[in-house]
């Protein structure tokens, strides 16, 4: 099994302009409920998501991190929104 700073050096490899736009991000594996939180933020913007271990999985495996991809966009959207 990966590591966090494997899974988080892998969603910013999918995702480059997280750096790029100053979201940071932090990954950690929960052992109770067996899941990733990923916790973006930025300024007052903040947002958790949970990433199942299946979907992990893949997302390491460079198959797909669509739900994830759909929080970063959602984020993105919110800080976009505050600057106008």
């Amino acid at each position: 099994m990966y590591n966090e700073k494997e899974l988080c050096d892998k969603i910013i490899s999918l995702y480059p302009d997280i750096g790029a736009c100053g979201i940071d991000i932090d990954v950690n594996y929960d052992q109770d409920q067996k899941t990733w939180l990923v916790h973006l933020k930025k300024d007052a913007h903040s947002l958790k998501h949970f990433l199942e271990q299946q979907d992990a999985d893949k997302c390491m495996e460079g198959i797909q991190c669509v739900a994830l991809g759909l929080d970063i966009t959602q984020l993105r959207k919110n800080i976009e929104n505050e600057q106008f």
